[in-house]
């Protein structure tokens, strides 16, 4: 019988014993319905060990047991409802008793632990005691959160005379809190009743657990609290840990500058928030010896309330070596698409806290992060942060942005220069797409590599200088990034800002000064040109889907003949016009529908266009993929709709479908016509589509026809040597203009959808889309796998197009194919000739 079970247990001599016994007589009803549960007893005589295995037994076993509690809750629901004081606090002594024989009990019934701790008044010391020392035998982390819970409402319920002398318990109770993996939507909140409760007793405690024993991290503050605890620093660590919401109030924030100067922690917060940006988690060591930490992890959840207090206490106390912190942090924890829980609410404790801080170096680092973050969480907070920041300074977030470009200090040239002893340094950015780090000696000569001098008198310089290259490269990535992405915002800039912010900054000058920019003179009518001339009113991006096409052939012309190498594809850049298609189907397109694309490939391509999507696989929503990316600055966006086309856990391949697009409505999305899009943003989502398709379709593969039977070959012989897309097209007329001023140019010719080689042993045809070969007279098909970017030399090319330069690597190839070497080629070529 339970109650004879719980009856001897309860006989311990340690003063409680009346009080145990009291309960359990008292509510013996309870504990006969409980006896079953507590004791695992099965109530059908058929259900006995050795039949587990048989059909009939699992659901007859959990027939009898949903019987078992349902009889239970009708038996609580009779007793518990108003019953008096004495019977409830016997009731919840007696269940907690009971848990320590079966916690399980405080998971199924835990309501009306909740109902009757809420309603019933007069607690002992006694009963508050019981209670908790039961909690404290709990182990599973949510069900002694539930036990705690009952508890700590009778310990608030007492006089301050008997809730100090329940001081032992409720310390016992707080060491067991902090071993004890408390799920973290209990956590919060018991912990601020229970460190309340001790915080009475002793201003000077800490509780256990509140700051963790083995990160390093929190390690200034841990050592503070045990070589020289204070009132003044138990209520700052308090404080710290009460923070639960990613942007404290500005009362927090006073208060919290107020308790750091009475504790004299400014020092420990600015070393904790170093040991967050810089600390490697815990891997191996005295962490494993601790349940509540795991390798690789920097912050469990039980303090990560602990850590987002460090970081806005460091913003709002910290010095200079704040802000490059904040930055380090939140990259730290926010670069990964994936990140755990606890990781990205640090990350953006770290990129709220930038955005408040107001400084220049702070709106520097949230522009860098923006370029480097992928999250779509993170992302959110970023444009929150920077447009915040924004409305202070009464601008736009694309004006803050633009403003916030570092120049990292070089001179506008786009170069720096140091001495180092007999040496010159100098960081330099060189084109669109390059910055070098070089050294000249006394000499003369230039090096790329540091001489020896230099790397042994100057290791700390050299070092620097490299990290500066580094952010200067990713600065220039960057911005290049975001200037290509105004080519869809219809967006225009008095001449004097666009001349300060864009053409004259160190960096993105580099960048601005090889486009084609619309400069709009006193009449009012726009001009394109690659500099100002005059005192022009207004300046735009030039796209070429507002200009002519004999303007378009100009430009283009100008750009090959002047051996322009543009920073992105701008003159040469695809348009794509609405087609009657599009404009019978109304609010979507399927002009890039019905194509096989590699979907590892295709996932990492929306990522590195800015793209956001849901990873397509055999799991609840992963059937159904859409890819959506926002244009127009902010105000559009374009989904681009896929799914799997095989059956594998994770998609390997996928079907393309429709493009629809969004218009913004306040803080909605709704669905807008296709005819209602912007020329401009329609062409740049659908330029991205079909770079989406172009790159990833299985068209592109040259050996994929060697394959043999697949079901995909159909779609592979009628899409490889298919119809030409826009960026094919516009690749064909930049050949149109390249190869003229080639050496094999007496050997090419372009042949509408193929770039034509006659070759010594046969004539081959290349196309300007999948860049396949064909070979004449009976098109047979010629499989040729070689590197990339070789075989032209040093060939100029307008625009970055690895397909462009693959296709002139083949031509290359053939012109000469009685040099080829390579037999697997040879001997197809001779096949037929």
């Amino acid at each position: 019988m339970l109650y004879d079970t719980l009856a001897a247990g309860a006989r311990r001599d340690d003063g409680l014993d009346g009080v145990r016994l009291a309960a359990l007589e008292d509510t013996r009803w309870a504990l006969d319905l409980l006896a079953p549960v507590v004791f695992r007893e099965l109530l059908d005589p058929r259900l006995v060990p050795g039949r587990e295995r048989e059909p009939w037994y699992s659901p007859l076993l959990h027939e009898r047991r949903e019987e078992q509690r349902a009889k239970i809750r009708a038996g609580f629901a009779r007793r518990l409802v108003g019953c008096p004081d004495g019977e409830g606090r016997a009731f919840l002594v007696s269940v907690l008793l009971a848990a320590r024989e079966n916690d399980w009990l405080l998971s199924q019934y835990s309501s009306y632990l909740r109902e009757v701790s809420s309603q019933v008044a007069g607690w002992s010391r006694d009963e508050a005691a019981v209670l908790l020392r039961c909690a404290a035998d709990i182990t599973g982390g949510g069900r002694f959160a539930e036990a705690l819970d009952a508890a700590l409402t009778a310990a608030e319920a007492l006089e301050p005379g008997d809730l100090r002398e329940l001081e032992p318990c409720l310390l016992r109770a707080s060491a067991h809190f902090a071993r004890v993996d408390v799920p973290a939507g209990y956590r919060p909140s018991l912990a601020r009743r229970l460190w309340t409760l001790l915080e009475t007793l002793d201003e000077a405690h800490i509780p256990d657990g509140l700051l963790p024993v083995y990160d390093t991290w929190a390690a200034a503050l841990r050592d503070r609290t045990t070589t020289a605890p204070t009132p003044e620093l138990a209520r700052f660590v308090r404080h710290l840990a009460a923070l639960s919401s990613p942007r404290p109030s500005q009362k927090w924030r006073r208060t919290c500058v107020s308790l750091a100067d009475a504790a004299l922690a400014r020092d420990a917060v600015a070393d904790c928030l170093r040991g967050l940006a810089e600390d490697e988690p815990p891997g191996t060591g005295p962490a494993h010896e601790n349940p509540l930490v795991h390798q690789n992890q920097l912050v469990h959840q039980n303090h990560g309330d602990l850590a987002r207090g460090i970081v806005w206490a460091a913003a709002v106390t910290g010095g200079p070596e704040t802000l490059p912190r904040l930055d380090a942090l939140a990259l730290r924890m926010g670069a990964s698409t994936y990140g755990a829980p606890e990781e990205l609410k640090l990350a953006g404790a770290a990129i709220n806290a930038l955005g408040a801080i107001d400084d220049p170096g702070a709106l520097e680092s949230l522009w860098r992060l923006r370029a480097k973050i992928r999250n779509r969480a993170l992302r959110k907070q970023l444009d929150t942060a920077i447009q915040a920041a924004a409305g202070r300074q009464g601008i736009t977030p694309a004006q803050l942005v633009e403003r916030s470009v570092p120049s990292h200090g070089l001179g506008a040239d786009g170069a720096l220069e140091r001495r180092l002893g007999g040496h010159t340094a100098r960081v330099a950015i060189e084109d669109a797409a390059t910055v070098r780090l070089t050294f000249t000696g006394a000499d003369g000569r230039t090096s790329r590599t540091a001489p020896a001098a230099v790397k042994d008198g100057f290791p700390d310089e050299l070092k620097e200088l490299k990290a500066l290259a580094k952010e200067v490269r990713s600065t220039l990535s960057a911005e290049r990034a975001r200037i290509e992405g105004l080519m869809s915002d219809d967006r225009a800039w008095p001449h004097g800002e666009w001349r300060e912010h864009y053409r004259d900054h160190p960096i993105t000058g580099v960048l601005v000064r090889g486009l084609i920019w619309e400069f709009q003179g006193e009449d009012g009518a726009w001009r394109a040109a690659m500099a100002s001339e005059g005192n022009p009113a207004q300046v735009r991006l030039w796209h070429p889907i507002r200009a002519a096409m004999d303007e378009i052939r100009a430009w283009r012309a100008r750009i090959v003949d002047e051996r322009i190498r543009q920073p992105f594809k701008q003159a040469f850049r695809e348009i794509y016009l609405l087609t009657p298609a599009e404009e019978e189907t109304g609010v979507y397109s399927n002009r890039f529908a019905a194509h096989i694309v590699r979907y590892p490939r295709l996932y990492a391509l929306f990522k590195e266009r800015g793209w956001q999507a849901n990873f397509l696989g055999r799991y609840d929503g992963g059937h159904n993929g859409e890819a959506r990316g926002e244009f127009g600055g902010g105000r559009w966006r374009a989904c681009f709709h896929h799914e799997p086309a095989d059956e594998a856990d994770y998609a390997q391949y996928a079907s393309t479908d429709q493009v629809r697009f969004e218009r913004k409505d306040g803080r909605r999305w709704r669905e807008a016509p296709v005819a209602e899009v912007p020329p401009a943003v329609f062409s740049e989502a659908m330029r991205d589509v079909d770079l989406f398709v172009g790159v990833t379709s299985i068209a592109a593969d040259p050996e994929w026809a060697d394959r043999g039977e697949d079901r995909y070959l159909a779609y592979w012989r009628e899409t490889t040597f298919g119809e030409l897309t826009g960026t094919a097209e516009v690749r064909r007329a930049a050949l149109e203009r390249i190869l003229p001023r080639t050496k094999i140019a007496g050997r090419c010719s372009i042949d509408g959808r193929y770039l034509v080689v006659k070759g010594e042993l046969r004539t081959y045809k290349i196309h300007l889309g999948s860049a396949n070969i064909l070979m004449e007279p009976d098109d047979s098909y010629l499989c040729v796998v070689q590197a990339r970017g070789k075989g032209q030399g040093t060939l100029y090319l307008p625009f970055e197009d690895e397909r462009l330069s693959l296709i002139l690597s083949k031509a290359f190839l053939l012109a000469a194919d009685h040099k080829i070497s390579d037999e697997t080629v040879l001997r197809q070529i001779r096949r037929g000739a």
